[in-house]
This record gives C-alpha cells, structure tokens and sequence, in this order.
C-alpha cells in the first residue's frame, strides 16, 4: 500500500505515483543551485531593485517609491499528496509564503500548470486548480491568470506579487547579534510525506500535516510593522539548518540553536527513527553540514529532521531579545500555536551551532 494515510481507502487516481518527488523537497539541493547562480553577478544596474539573488532571499523586491515597494516570486512543485484539492491547497499557500516572509502582503497571483493531460483525468486537474483558488481566496487575493503546459510530470504553483511599504520590508540578512530567534511552526513535514507514500501515515497525521501546510504565514505581513523584528525567511526545501545558515551568512553572524527548543510534529521523531526519511534530506546535509557543529552527539534522526525539507512551512525570525516572548504570543494567538524561542544570534563566523 502506497500513498495512503493509515486508514485511508486507496484514493481512484493516485497523483503521487506520477511524479519522482514531491513538495520542496523536489527543490535542487543548496550547493547545486549555488553552483548555478554562482557566476551572476552581484552588482545590478537597476538602482530600483532593492533584493535580487545576492542573498538567497524570499523574494525579489522594487521600490516603486521612497515609500513603497513591489514583491514578486514564483515556486512550485510535484505533488506531495494524492487529493488534488489539497495538493493545490498546499501548492499556493507554500508560494503565497513567500510575500509574508518579506513583510508584505500578496496582491494577486497567476497560476503554473504542467499536468500530463494524456494521464491525467481533466476533473483531477479541475481540482487541483480550485484548491489553489481556495488559498488565495483566504489569503485575501485573485488568481488573476496564469499559464499552463502539457508535462510529463504534474506541476503546480503560482507567481505571486505583493506589495509592502519600505520601512517594512525584511530580508534575511538583516539579524543582528543578540536577537532571540522564533520558528512559527511544527517541522517534520518531509518525515510525514516520506511515510505517507509509503502508506505508513496514521490518518490523524495525515490531517495534522494538512493543517500545517495549508496554515498561511499571514503573520509575517504584521511582524514586518513591527521594528523590533530584525530579519525572516520562511523555512521549505533546505530544512531548518539550511534556511537558518542563510541568515548567519547573509548577516555575517554565528546562529545557535536550542535543539530542546524546536517544535516538531507529533509523530516526526519517531517516523524519523523509522526510517521515513527523504532524500532531499540528505542531499541538504551534503550541501552545507561542514557549517554545522553539533555540541553533542545526536542520532542520525534528529539530524536528519534539522535538514528535512519543509513543504509550506513556518516563518524563521529574527528580533530583539526583549521582544521575544511578548511576539510568541502574538503568533500563537495569529493561528500558530507551535510559535516557540528556538536560539539566538551571535558574533562570530557564520555558522550554526546546535546545542
């Protein structure tokens, strides 16, 4: 039995069993896409474009005026569930994420399609497409347009642009030493995803997994007014290290991580000891786990959860110290009752240290 959550009939059409992965963790690994966008230059001539791709960051961003700004970014994927309507759910939320992990709010999106019509049933596709439009519709805005093509994979995703004023813009290079660092939700999604194509996701995980990754990142419009909220990133393909080491390199600062800290799904570690692991994991792990420095000698499963790749997964945050607990608060009251104080910035070489 694949694809299933335990206790789940065998769903009609299964569109996992047409793709090679699924979520972020089809994502290229880190140092792949380093060596791709190694060689572009850093300088740009355009003066209006405040955040390119010199930082690895959520979006890109135009300053329109002295005021205001514009947030443009794309992503989708293969799916990581077998229900078309939530997989679309799934899909423009993780995309929409991106707006909110910058401190904007999303004005409209544009739909990316690429579905193998010969394979596929069109009501399935149908699907697919309305889950995407429920997202938006929660997040407040339209699926104006969009494109789609014939593949030999299914696809999905948006393009998304947003707006924020400048003052409230956050990048992910912009921590400072001293700030206390918060994760917004749960990891442990590529765990559950690994053991749901293998049927091995008890049904409550199932709908645990579906609530967090349809759970939009609305949050991040509000902290991006808040001026004690320094620097964010949302945490997906690279898992927790890989995301968190963009903002120590990006900020040229040590980040330390209290592993007893972090929120985990309810079945993650023991899924994860298991076996259901992705392989996105341990490509992430090869990709940058020379700037990571375990100060005990954890089991391979906890490892492996820190470089899980989360599909739609929470906000990382940076903010002054002082503000940590009163912003928690705020967050689990803004519909993320896994919000929780996860480590803290240091001076020192841009590594992260767990522990």
């Amino acid at each position: 039995m694949t694809g299933v959550a335990l206790g789940q009939r065998e769903p009609p059409f299964r569109l996992t069993s047409l793709a090679h992965g699924g979520g972020c963790g089809c994502k290229l690994a880190p140092s792949v896409l380093q060596q791709l966008l190694g060689k572009t230059s850093l300088a740009s001539p355009f003066e209006r474009l405040l955040v390119g791709t010199e930082t690895g960051d959520d979006a890109a961003v135009w300053r329109l005026d002295d005021e205001n700004c514009i947030i443009a970014t794309t992503d989708f994927f293969m799916p990581i569930v077998d229900d078309p309507h939530d997989f679309g759910r799934i899909a423009a939320t993780n995309a929409i994420s991106d707006v909110y992990a910058m401190g904007g709010s999303p004005l409209m999106a544009l739909a990316i399609v690429g579905m193998p019509i010969d394979k596929i049933p069109l009501d399935v596709v149908r699907d697919i497409l309305a889950g995407g439009a429920a997202a938006c519709a929660a997040a407040g805005i339209p699926v104006a347009g969009g494109h789609s093509i014939d593949s030999l994979e299914p696809i999905y995703g948006l393009a998304v642009i947003g707006r924020c004023g400048r003052e409230n813009l956050r990048r992910n290079s912009t921590a400072r030493a001293g700030d206390a660092l918060i994760l917004t939700k749960p990891l442990g999604v590529g765990v559950y995803s690994a053991a749901f194509k293998k049927g091995a996701l008890p049904q409550d995980s199932y709908a645990e997994m579906i609530a967090t990754t349809t759970r939009l990142n609305k949050i991040g419009a509000v902290l991006g007014r808040d001026a004690n909220v320094h620097a964010m990133t949302d945490v997906t393909g690279f898992g927790l290290l890989g995301h968190a080491l963009e903002i120590a390199r990006g900020s040229s600062l040590r980040l330390r991580l209290d592993p007893s800290a972090l929120p985990f799904l309810s079945q993650a570690e023991s899924l994860a000891r298991a076996g259901f692991v992705t392989g996105a994991s341990t490509r992430n792990w090869e990709s940058y786990g020379e700037s990571v420095v375990f100060q005990d000698d954890p089991p391979l499963c906890r490892r492996q959860l820190l470089t899980d790749p989360q599909t739609s997964g929470g906000l990382l945050i940076a903010c002054a110290a002082a503000a940590a607990s009163r912003l928690v608060e705020e967050i689990r009251a803004a519909d993320c009752p896994g919000a929780s104080i996860v480590g803290r910035m240091e001076a020192g070489i841009p590594e992260i240290i767990v522990g």
